[in-house]
């Protein structure tokens, strides 16, 4: 049976840009979502607040 690895200690440097590229993908997660729904709305048209329920 195979033992585990022990965990990865990681340097404050190695922390700090793991923190960066994981913020810098949450941002890009975020204009992402943004922007498909502004794409949507625009696709819908103005008229779609004026359907009948």
């Amino acid at each position: 049976m195979a033992r585990p690895n022990p965990p990865v200690r990681l340097t404050p440097e190695e922390q700090k840009r793991r923190r960066q590229r994981s913020m810098a993908l949450a941002l890009a997660l975020g204009i992402f979502c943004i922007l498909l729904f502004a794409v949507t709305l625009a696709k819908l048209g103005p008229g779609i607040m004026q359907r009948p329920l």
